[in-house]
């Protein structure tokens, strides 16, 4: 059985109806954002304290003020958690450019460092290769140049003889290229090398020659062993310097060594 109340323009609706439809209308605004606009203009005006039926008013206004402040912490926390990101990324950033930038800082020294023992080891080759021994380690000299007698057919010694008993390394006294190896008619077995600088240098009466003609060698190859080949009355190295690789032209062998920073 359904009931109707009666309406009409001379009939009021009751307090109950008017405070329902109030309560619902205020908690659409409340949703829709537009609570903060709401505001009875008697109230307003007059400045009285809101009465029973307006309670529903204060409570949409507190829970849109929960959801305001509820996004805006919301909203903070995402900008925290973007700049923080931001942040982040740049330190990574930035620490990969000072890893980059020390990563070419080494590159650099160490190929600095490996151009600078390259020129070392070439000076220090440079050097050896322009450097000058004596052809017979800790000995000494026993018979001078152009030393006179009967022993020389030229009359006089034209080199020096180092002390050696037989079979001990003689070595070329500088860098060269062997230009004579084996017998030497009075000189026995021999060797004869073209010097860097244009001389010539020749070690006679030896027991073997360990070098042959057209090889290249470097101060203080051994090129072979001393004895007493030839013409020699005991084992002996001798020694000459010349202008050229023949008989005649030689040159004051100590003379020639102490040129090239020799003490002898």
């Amino acid at each position: 059985m359904a009931f109707t109340r009666a309406t009409g323009k001379h009939r009021r609706p009751s307090r109950l109806v008017r405070s329902g439809a109030n309560i619902a209308g205020i908690a659409t605004l409340a949703t829709a954002g537009a609570v903060g606009s709401v505001a009875p203009p008697a109230l307003a005006a007059s400045g009285e304290a809101p009465a029973a039926e307006q309670t529903g008013l204060r409570q949409a206004i507190a829970a849109g003020d929960t959801l305001a402040d509820t996004i805006g912490a919301q909203a903070r926390a995402q900008q925290e958690a973007a700049d923080e990101a931001a942040a982040r990324a740049k330190a990574e950033a930035e620490a990969k450019k000072r890893a980059a930038e020390a990563r070419r800082e080494a590159e650099a020294k160490a190929k600095k460092a490996r151009e600078a023992k390259v020129r070392a080891a070439r000076e220090a080759e440079r050097k050896r290769l322009n450097a000058f021994v004596l052809p017979v380690r800790g000995s000494y000299v026993s018979t001078g140049y152009q030393s006179s007698g009967g022993a020389w057919s030229s009359g006089s010694h034209t080199g020096i003889d180092f002390h050696a008993s037989s079979g001990t390394s003689v070595h070329a006294v500088g860098a060269g290229t062997v230009v004579e190896a084996g017998w030497g008619g009075s000189y026995g077995n021999n060797v004869v090398i073209k010097m860097k600088d244009g001389t010539y240098t020749q070690y006679g009466h030896l027991s073997s020659v360990g070098v042959s003609v057209g090889e290249t060698v470097t101060p203080g190859k051994q090129i072979g062993l001393s004895g007493s080949t030839g013409n020699t009355t005991g084992p002996h190295l001798h020694f000459e310097a010349r202008t050229s690789p023949d008989y005649g032209s030689d040159i004051d062998p100590v003379a020639y060594l102490r040129s090239h920073g020799l003490s002898v």
